[in-house]
């Protein structure tokens, strides 16, 4: 079961922190749906100043909304078109400051004005991303990436894809 926590560490010992509950969240459970949308909620839970927070899923050569947090969403998304496609076509992510400045941005929500989008790698394929959009500019660091990408990579680790 999960039990809120106060997040009162330094931002290291809070991210590490979210990320021990996300295995706890998901250790005994392989459903992707399930853990796609605990995860997106301890995250929304986790996370200030973001409007947006969830999955896309691959299917194709496109990204499917998957669980998130949030206003609704666009559904689907190509590979290469906008922030979230593009990190999973380049299978990187992309952590933008000014999403108005970003070529072929799509606009799902107006309030967004920056993003970062960390692409789920299972067995060198691509099979979605998390996205996190926020209301302030330049709101994601290199630390946020950093400790995003750890937690990405804990919960691909549990998907049974």
């Amino acid at each position: 079961m999960f039990h809120t926590q106060t997040y009162t560490g330094t931002r290291e010992e809070n991210y590490t922190l979210v990320i021990e509950q996300l295995k706890a969240l998901i250790s005994d459970e392989k459903n992707i749906v399930a853990n796609l949308a605990n995860a997106s909620a301890l995250l929304n839970y986790f996370l200030h100043d973001i409007n947006w927070v969830g999955f896309y899923v691959a299917e194709g050569n496109e990204l499917v909304l998957g669980p998130f947090q949030g206003l609704p969403a666009c559904v689907r998304i190509p590979f290469g078109k906008g922030v979230c496609g593009t990190a999973a076509n380049e299978k990187r992510t992309m952590r933008v400051a000014d999403v108005h400045a970003f070529p072929g941005h799509i606009a799902c929500d107006a309030a967004s004005q920056s993003e970062i989008v960390v692409p789920m790698i299972k067995n060198g394929r691509v099979i979605g991303v998390l996205d996190i959009d926020s209301p302030i500019k330049s709101r994601f660091d290199e630390m946020d990436e950093q400790y995003l990408e750890r937690f990405v990579e804990t919960l691909v680790h549990h998907l049974d894809v």
